[in-house]
Protein backbone atom coordinates (compact mmCIF):
# COMPACT_ATOMS: atom_id res chain seq x y z
CA UNK A 1 0.00 0.00 0.00
CA UNK A 2 1.08 3.67 -0.75
CA UNK A 3 0.93 6.25 1.71
CA UNK A 4 3.03 6.71 5.01
CA UNK A 5 3.82 3.55 7.11
CA UNK A 6 1.53 3.20 10.35
CA UNK A 7 3.36 4.04 13.78
CA UNK A 8 4.88 1.18 14.97
CA UNK A 9 5.46 2.97 18.54
CA UNK A 10 3.14 4.89 20.82
CA UNK A 11 1.97 8.40 19.97
CA UNK A 12 0.38 9.22 22.82
CA UNK A 13 1.71 10.94 26.00
CA UNK A 14 3.51 8.04 28.47
CA UNK A 15 0.93 7.35 30.95
CA UNK A 16 -1.75 8.90 29.47
CA UNK A 17 -4.81 6.36 29.78
CA UNK A 18 -5.90 6.30 25.51
CA UNK A 19 -7.08 2.35 25.88
CA UNK A 20 -7.79 2.44 29.71
CA UNK A 21 -9.71 5.71 29.50
CA UNK A 22 -12.02 4.48 26.60
CA UNK A 23 -15.36 3.40 27.71
CA UNK A 24 -16.07 1.09 24.42
CA UNK A 25 -12.86 -1.10 25.56
CA UNK A 26 -13.03 -0.71 29.44
CA UNK A 27 -16.44 -0.34 30.07
CA UNK A 28 -17.85 1.10 32.95
CA UNK A 29 -13.81 1.37 35.00
CA UNK A 30 -13.31 4.15 31.74
CA UNK A 31 -13.71 7.23 33.87
CA UNK A 32 -11.74 5.78 36.95
CA UNK A 33 -9.10 5.36 34.67
CA UNK A 34 -5.57 6.45 36.22
CA UNK A 35 -3.10 9.13 34.45
CA UNK A 36 0.49 8.40 35.31
CA UNK A 37 2.56 11.79 34.79
CA UNK A 38 6.31 11.14 34.80
CA UNK A 39 6.97 14.63 35.52
CA UNK A 40 4.82 14.92 38.77
CA UNK A 41 6.19 13.51 41.97
CA UNK A 42 2.34 12.81 43.48
CA UNK A 43 1.79 10.93 40.31
CA UNK A 44 5.25 8.84 40.36
CA UNK A 45 4.55 8.15 43.87
CA UNK A 46 1.35 6.13 42.78
CA UNK A 47 2.90 4.73 39.76
CA UNK A 48 5.51 3.36 42.11
CA UNK A 49 2.85 1.75 44.35
CA UNK A 50 1.00 0.29 41.49
CA UNK A 51 4.14 -0.84 39.92
CA UNK A 52 5.00 -3.13 43.12
CA UNK A 53 1.30 -4.23 43.54
CA UNK A 54 1.57 -4.84 39.70
CA UNK A 55 4.53 -6.92 40.67
CA UNK A 56 3.08 -9.30 43.50
CA UNK A 57 -0.06 -10.21 41.42
CA UNK A 58 0.74 -10.94 37.76
CA UNK A 59 0.75 -14.25 37.56
CA UNK A 60 -2.74 -14.64 38.45
CA UNK A 61 -4.37 -11.56 37.20
CA UNK A 62 -6.93 -12.22 34.06
CA UNK A 63 -8.31 -8.65 34.00
CA UNK A 64 -6.57 -7.28 30.78
CA UNK A 65 -7.15 -3.50 32.07
CA UNK A 66 -5.72 -4.10 34.82
CA UNK A 67 -2.61 -5.55 33.27
CA UNK A 68 -2.39 -2.53 31.14
CA UNK A 69 -2.61 -0.21 34.28
CA UNK A 70 0.26 -2.12 35.30
CA UNK A 71 2.50 -1.17 32.18
CA UNK A 72 1.37 2.60 32.03
CA UNK A 73 2.98 2.94 35.66
CA UNK A 74 6.10 1.03 34.29
CA UNK A 75 6.49 2.87 31.55
CA UNK A 76 5.52 6.30 33.29
CA UNK A 77 8.26 5.36 36.18
CA UNK A 78 11.18 4.48 33.73
CA UNK A 79 10.55 8.04 32.04
CA UNK A 80 10.35 9.43 35.70
CA UNK A 81 13.28 8.11 37.09
CA UNK A 82 15.27 7.61 33.85
CA UNK A 83 16.29 4.35 33.75
CA UNK A 84 14.99 0.66 34.17
CA UNK A 85 17.35 0.23 37.17
CA UNK A 86 15.98 3.62 38.76
CA UNK A 87 12.54 2.47 38.30
CA UNK A 88 13.05 -1.19 39.95
CA UNK A 89 14.68 0.39 42.75
CA UNK A 90 12.01 2.91 43.22
CA UNK A 91 9.18 0.42 43.06
CA UNK A 92 11.07 -1.58 45.77
CA UNK A 93 12.18 -5.14 46.45
CA UNK A 94 10.80 -7.98 44.19
CA UNK A 95 10.59 -5.46 41.51
CA UNK A 96 13.12 -6.47 38.89
CA UNK A 97 14.98 -4.77 35.81
CA UNK A 98 13.74 -7.40 33.50
CA UNK A 99 9.77 -6.51 35.30
CA UNK A 100 9.99 -3.58 34.28
CA UNK A 101 11.39 -3.69 31.17
CA UNK A 102 8.91 -5.99 29.49
CA UNK A 103 5.43 -4.20 30.98
CA UNK A 104 6.78 -0.60 29.83
CA UNK A 105 7.59 -1.53 26.66
CA UNK A 106 4.14 -2.97 26.29
CA UNK A 107 3.02 0.39 27.18
CA UNK A 108 4.65 1.70 24.29
CA UNK A 109 2.88 -0.57 21.37
CA UNK A 110 1.15 1.18 18.80
CA UNK A 111 -2.35 2.11 19.40
CA UNK A 112 -4.37 -0.86 17.05
CA UNK A 113 -2.13 -3.88 19.37
CA UNK A 114 -3.21 -2.13 22.72
CA UNK A 115 -6.63 -2.00 21.82
CA UNK A 116 -6.69 -5.91 20.90
CA UNK A 117 -4.82 -6.33 24.60
CA UNK A 118 -7.74 -4.84 25.99
CA UNK A 119 -10.15 -6.82 24.52
CA UNK A 120 -8.76 -9.65 25.21
CA UNK A 121 -7.90 -11.01 21.92
CA UNK A 122 -4.04 -10.59 22.61
CA UNK A 123 -3.15 -11.75 25.86
CA UNK A 124 -1.04 -9.22 28.00
CA UNK A 125 1.37 -11.55 28.21
CA UNK A 126 1.42 -12.62 24.54
CA UNK A 127 2.16 -8.96 23.89
CA UNK A 128 4.93 -8.74 26.47
CA UNK A 129 7.00 -10.55 23.58
CA UNK A 130 4.85 -8.42 20.67
CA UNK A 131 6.92 -5.54 22.31
CA UNK A 132 10.13 -7.50 21.67
CA UNK A 133 9.78 -7.00 17.84
CA UNK A 134 10.51 -3.76 16.28
CA UNK A 135 9.34 -1.90 13.16
CA UNK A 136 6.43 -3.72 11.08
CA UNK A 137 6.80 -6.99 12.35
CA UNK A 138 4.70 -5.78 15.41
CA UNK A 139 1.84 -5.42 13.33
CA UNK A 140 2.81 -8.53 11.57
CA UNK A 141 3.05 -10.67 14.67
CA UNK A 142 0.13 -9.05 16.23
CA UNK A 143 -2.08 -10.13 13.64
CA UNK A 144 -0.92 -13.76 13.18
CA UNK A 145 -1.55 -14.00 16.52
CA UNK A 146 -5.40 -13.14 15.85
CA UNK A 147 -5.25 -15.00 12.34
CA UNK A 148 -4.20 -18.31 13.97
CA UNK A 149 -5.03 -18.09 16.88
CA UNK A 150 -1.31 -18.30 18.62
CA UNK A 151 -0.07 -19.45 22.21
CA UNK A 152 1.91 -17.03 24.17
CA UNK A 153 4.44 -19.77 24.29
CA UNK A 154 4.50 -19.93 20.76
CA UNK A 155 4.59 -15.89 20.72
CA UNK A 156 7.35 -16.28 22.49
CA UNK A 157 9.17 -18.86 20.14
CA UNK A 158 8.64 -16.84 17.44
CA UNK A 159 9.60 -13.53 18.56
CA UNK A 160 12.73 -15.36 19.67
CA UNK A 161 13.62 -16.46 16.08
CA UNK A 162 13.48 -12.86 14.86
CA UNK A 163 15.16 -11.35 17.53
CA UNK A 164 17.78 -14.20 16.81
CA UNK A 165 17.86 -12.59 12.99
CA UNK A 166 15.21 -14.89 11.29
CA UNK A 167 12.57 -12.99 9.02
CA UNK A 168 9.04 -13.62 10.62
CA UNK A 169 8.05 -14.95 7.39
CA UNK A 170 10.45 -17.60 7.14
CA UNK A 171 9.65 -17.82 11.73
CA UNK A 172 6.46 -18.57 10.69
CA UNK A 173 6.74 -21.19 8.04
CA UNK A 174 9.23 -22.81 10.19
CA UNK A 175 5.81 -23.64 11.70
CA UNK A 176 3.35 -24.34 9.11
CA UNK A 177 1.89 -21.03 9.13
CA UNK A 178 1.92 -18.04 6.82
CA UNK A 179 1.77 -14.39 7.47
CA UNK A 180 -0.77 -12.34 5.65
CA UNK A 181 -3.19 -15.07 5.01
CA UNK A 182 -6.70 -13.82 6.26
CA UNK A 183 -10.42 -15.80 5.40
CA UNK A 184 -13.18 -13.59 5.54
CA UNK A 185 -17.04 -14.33 5.90
CA UNK A 186 -19.41 -11.82 4.16
CA UNK A 187 -22.73 -11.45 3.27
CA UNK A 188 -23.71 -13.31 0.47
CA UNK A 189 -24.79 -10.23 -1.55
CA UNK A 190 -21.26 -8.83 -0.59
CA UNK A 191 -19.71 -11.78 -1.94
CA UNK A 192 -21.53 -11.92 -4.90
CA UNK A 193 -20.32 -8.31 -5.98
CA UNK A 194 -16.78 -8.82 -5.23
CA UNK A 195 -16.65 -11.98 -7.20
CA UNK A 196 -18.78 -9.73 -9.84
CA UNK A 197 -16.35 -6.78 -9.93
CA UNK A 198 -13.17 -8.86 -9.23
CA UNK A 199 -14.36 -10.52 -12.77
CA UNK A 200 -15.30 -7.24 -14.52
CA UNK A 201 -11.61 -6.12 -13.67
CA UNK A 202 -10.13 -9.43 -14.65
CA UNK A 203 -8.48 -9.67 -10.92
CA UNK A 204 -8.91 -11.60 -7.80
CA UNK A 205 -10.72 -10.71 -5.03
CA UNK A 206 -7.40 -9.73 -3.31
CA UNK A 207 -6.53 -7.15 -5.01
CA UNK A 208 -10.43 -5.99 -5.16
CA UNK A 209 -9.76 -5.76 -1.23
CA UNK A 210 -6.38 -4.21 -1.49
CA UNK A 211 -7.51 -1.01 -3.59
CA UNK A 212 -10.61 -0.63 -1.79
CA UNK A 213 -8.79 -0.58 1.34
CA UNK A 214 -6.18 2.05 0.24
CA UNK A 215 -8.30 3.88 -1.04
CA UNK A 216 -10.44 4.32 2.48
CA UNK A 217 -6.96 5.11 4.38
CA UNK A 218 -5.65 7.47 1.86
CA UNK A 219 -8.84 9.50 2.31
CA UNK A 220 -8.60 9.44 6.11
CA UNK A 221 -5.12 10.82 5.66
Amino acid sequence: MSGNPPPTDRESPVGQPVIRGNPELAGERAPQAVQFDPSDPESLSAAAETVRAFADNTAGAEDNIYMLRGAAACAALVRGEGSYKSAAERAGDGVTVSFIRKWARVHDLPRPVRKYVATGRIAPTAAKHIARVHGETRYQLAWTVLDHDLTVREVRAIASDVNDGRSLGAALEKRGLELGRLTLSLPSQTYLELRRVAAINDTDPETIVTDALEQTTNQRR
